[in-house]
């Protein structure tokens, strides 16, 4: 009887023991009874029917990583290329993720390798090195439903390596070196080109400042000229007006006026002796001032002002002396 007893005893406590379940938190625990789906338990203190209820199911609603190893793929224009990626993913409804599919590890790895060779098969090779987000994003809305009615939540999906084969690296390689060359070529006929337009804009400019330069010095030389003739002019005038006023008071002055007029006017006559178109004159030395009217009507006034201009020059200069 005591024996029985403590078999009693025994084996009630071990049925205590066992039908306690302590559920950590994150975790979620599936029970079944004789079979059958009975309950889920969530985290904290449970209890379950011992020999009758049987924990079938233990597993995380944490955010978990699938490493998907690489994967040869065919992209749209037949390239073949070499894709791994990363998938984050959670359960979302244990009982579903437990009775809808029978490994739901394998099965989400299978589902992500055929979506990427769906994925990138639609696209060309440039496309998959360009257009990364966008098959990331695409992948990643494909596999939220494709597994929504396996109790997951796929919440992000990256694609690692894209590889292409060591022959179309090096095709690729001689294309970038070709465009290489080609930018460089088209940089240095742009160069070239903008370094011609800036020599010529600066030689018009050249151009244009020295005609200005030109014009304005022409300008200067003219109104210079203009002043000078001026200058002479009142000049000669001021020393006909003392010249007047000396010849009526000084007999000296007017002698000498005479003696200067006739050596211009000697002088005169041999210039015009020595020109072309030579003339014959008769000179009448005891009354050289009464020839010089004659000698006006043959030269004209010019000639004779440019000989008085000169004898009024060498009067000053003696009256100075």
């Amino acid at each position: 009887m005591e024996a029985f007893f403590l078999f009693f005893l025994v084996f009630f406590g071990s049925a205590i023991g066992t039908s306690v379940k302590i559920v950590n938190e994150k975790n979620e625990f599936l029970v079944e009874r004789l079979g059958s789906y009975n309950k889920k338990l969530t985290p904290g203190l449970n209890f379950t029917v011992p020999i009758l209820d049987r924990v079938v199911f233990k597993q995380t609603t944490r955010e978990k990583v699938i490493d998907i190893p690489p994967q040869s793929c065919i992209t749209k224009d037949n390239v073949a290329i070499t894709a791994d990626a990363v998938v984050y993913w959670r359960i979302i409804d244990m009982e579903k993720a437990y009775y809808k599919v029978e490994n739901l590890q394998s099965a989400m790895v299978n589902l992500v390798l055929t979506q990427i060779r769906s994925e990138i098969g639609k696209l060309e090779l440039d496309q998959t090195f360009t257009a990364r987000t966008e098959i990331n994003e695409l992948l990643l809305r494909e596999l939220d439903i494709s597994t929504d009615p396996w109790g997951v939540k796929v919440t992000r999906v990256e694609l690692r390596d894209i590889m292409p084969s060591k022959a179309v690296l090096d095709s690729m390689e001689l294309q970038m070196t070709a465009e290489r060359k080609k930018r460089a070529a088209i940089l240095t006929s742009e160069g070239q080109r903008d370094s011609a337009i800036n020599s010529a804009q600066g030689d018009a400019q050249a151009r244009v400042l020295e005609a200005e330069a030109k014009k304005k010095a022409a300008i200067l030389n003219a109104e210079a000229e203009q002043q000078k003739k001026v200058l002479e002019a009142k000049a000669t005038a001021e020393a006909l007006s003392i010249l007047t006023e000396k010849l009526s008071s000084d007999n000296h002055a007017r002698e000498a006026l005479q003696f200067l007029l006739a050596q211009q006017y000697l002088n005169m006559g041999t210039a015009i002796g020595s020109s072309d178109s030579s003339k014959v004159m008769f000179l009448d030395p005891r009354n050289i001032l009464s020839t010089l009217e004659g000698v006006r009507s043959i030269v004209g006034d010019g000639a004779l002002d440019e000989g008085l201009e000169a004898a009024l020059d060498k009067v000053d200069r003696h009256r100075a002396g």
